[in-house]
């Protein structure tokens, strides 16, 4: 399984056009890259699907995992309502604490970058953040 670096090189011009593009890209960097408990692969396909949910229209690059896909969707629409039978699920499901932590930040940096782009988006009245 490979980054669709097409839609990664997409997304780095389009955020380095924007005001804070620097801290931006380091955060997206920071959280997908850093080394860690769960495959690179995994982290970036929770933040693909996240970020689809939240309105960035992407190619997929790997498909989460059936075990992940509520607490990714909870995160990423509800966070607020995650429990911890959901954490609960996960640990039965054979992931760590670690494993969690990263999970939930890739759902989270998904949804919030999608979100941030979208928004940017309005702002400017273009239609796509190409």
């Amino acid at each position: 399984m490979s980054l669709d670096t097409n839609n990664l090189a997409r997304r780095k011009n389009w955020i380095m056009n924007t005001r804070h593009a620097a801290n931006t890209q380091h955060l997206i960097d920071a959280v997908l890259t850093s080394p860690g408990e769960t495959a690179p692969t995994l982290l970036r396909a929770v933040e693909d699907h996240a970020a689809e949910l939240s309105g960035r229209s992407t190619r997929k690059t790997s498909q989460v995992p059936a075990e992940l896909v509520n607490y990714v969707n909870k995160v990423t629409l509800h966070a607020y309502k995650t429990t911890d039978e959901d954490i609960e699920a996960l640990r039965t499901a054979g992931y760590s604490e670690d494993a969690f932590l990263e999970i939930t930040l890739c759902a989270a940096l998904g949804a919030g970058i999608a979100r941030l782009e979208r928004g940017l988006v309005a702002l400017k009245g273009d239609q796509q953040c190409d």
